[in-house]
């Protein structure tokens, strides 16, 4: 594997060699003042923004189609639009997908670091050779100003109470990182009067950590996010700070601030066709048809599809046979309560199981599932015209469509009284 190909990387071959960012990371941990993520903002480029998010399959099949547009393609990253550990089954199964497909080509993930020591055996496996960590602080008194809070599974965290933990994490996942002899790159966000007098600090620091390289990347103020008052910071105040890092690592001084969606070489502006083709892969199966032969429904008595799934006790199964559909179980759904750990079950419970036929659900359950590759259908009429219409491919009838979720809450809490 040729490391020399990373653009982000080697300033001499980023007019040879293109990168592409697979989207299939919606979520973060964290929460920074300067950041304010917005999916179909196409006429943005900055980090956090995408066309579309993408499954892993789905991201698969856009890789391939990219490439073949474009050879110059040298590095698959993925850097959003949230963070790829906070996304983690998604992350780990794509960059695994392109691994078997493309042996060859580089991996790289760019990480905010809460989350990425535990998976970093596993990043060394699939021949991850690059990894970027945003580290903008390494004082808790100065990252509190940085960060809005920092979410640890059920915990969230402010101040400097946040700030401490997500240092703690960026020193921990470095070291790990290191001693798997994964490239390591740090960038720090320079903000005007925040941790502008702080990045002699943090370089020293990563140095002696490690780390092989440091990208000192202007903040880009964002609209309506508690640090978008502050001016963009000034050519003379990132010269003074790149030389105060430059003391320490060698400095990356080509970054073009790039989109969760980036493609191409480097300052290439996303076309239309990019856009485009980005639009078509999010539309199509979440995953290939023959990983998923199963419908699951949520019915009363066998006939209908007409109940909520948040009410759903049990749930019939069908796959085709002989040109008819047969039943070929009823499982058990998982007890009510839990929140999102419920339909996290439900998921592997449905693992074989391309759609899910409801009369209603809520948001939450609903973009759960479909991460993990199960479509839920919102409908109400026969059973048999639902599955007709999946396997088919045909829309529902809009006599039995239902496109609204339930009126009972966005977070879908699964205590078993709607999606509360």
């Amino acid at each position: 594997m040729d490391l020399s190909k990373h653009p982000c990387f080697n300033d001499a071959v980023r007019h040879q060699f293109g990168r592409i960012h697979l989207p299939v990371a919606p979520d973060c941990n964290i929460q920074c003042n300067f950041c304010d993520r917005r999916f179909n903002c196409v006429n943005e480029s900055r980090p956090g923004v995408t066309t579309s998010v993408l499954t892993p399959h789905q991201a698969l099949a856009y890789l391939d189609q990219s490439l073949a547009r474009d050879p110059r393609i040298a590095v698959v990253g993925i850097a959003g639009p949230g963070d790829p550990f906070a996304n983690a089954e998604a992350t780990l199964q794509t960059l695994e997908l392109v691994r078997g497909r493309h042996p060859e080509i580089l991996l790289c993930v760019a990480t905010n670091g809460l989350n990425v020591a535990p998976c970093a055996d596993e990043l060394a496996r699939l021949r991850v050779s690059h990894v970027t960590l945003t580290v903008n602080a390494v004082e808790p008194e100065v990252g509190q100003h940085v960060y809005a809070w920092v979410r640890d599974g059920r915990n969230v965290y402010r101040g400097e109470a946040a700030a401490r933990l997500l240092w703690e994490r960026q020193r921990d996942a470095i070291r790990r990182l290191k001693s798997l002899d994964v490239v390591v790159k740090i960038n720090t966000i320079l903000i005007p009067g925040v941790n502008d007098q702080h990045v002699d600090q943090v370089a020293r620091t990563m140095r002696n950590l490690g780390a092989d390289i440091l990208n000192c990347v202007p903040m880009y103020p964002v609209a309506n996010t508690p640090l978008g008052e502050l001016p963009e910071p000034s050519p003379q105040l990132v010269a003074e700070a790149r030389r105060q890092a430059g003391q320490y690592l060698p400095l990356m001084h080509h970054c073009t601030r790039c989109r969760a969606d980036a493609c191409g070489l480097l300052g290439e502006t996303p076309s239309d066709e990019q856009h485009a083709r980005l639009r078509h892969a999010a539309s199509q199966p979440l995953v290939p048809a023959d990983d998923r032969p199963c419908v699951a429904v949520a019915t009363l008595e066998g006939m209908l599809v007409n109940q909520h799934l948040g009410e759903a006790a049990r749930l019939h199964v069908y796959r085709p046979r002989a040109g008819e559909f047969e039943l070929v179980e009823t499982r058990a759904a998982p007890p009510p309560g839990g929140g999102d750990q419920r339909w996290q079950r439900l998921a592997e419970l449905l693992h074989d199981c391309r759609a899910l036929l409801v009369s209603s659900a809520g948001s939450a359950p609903v973009d759960v599932l479909r991460r993990r590759g199960i479509r839920v259908v919102m409908m109400e009429g026969l059973i048999e015209e639902g599955l007709e219409a999946v396997y088919s491919g045909h829309a529902i009838r809009a006599p039995l469509r239902r496109d609204h979720h339930c009126n009972a809450g966005v977070t879908c809490a699964g205590n078993g009284q709607g999606c509360m």
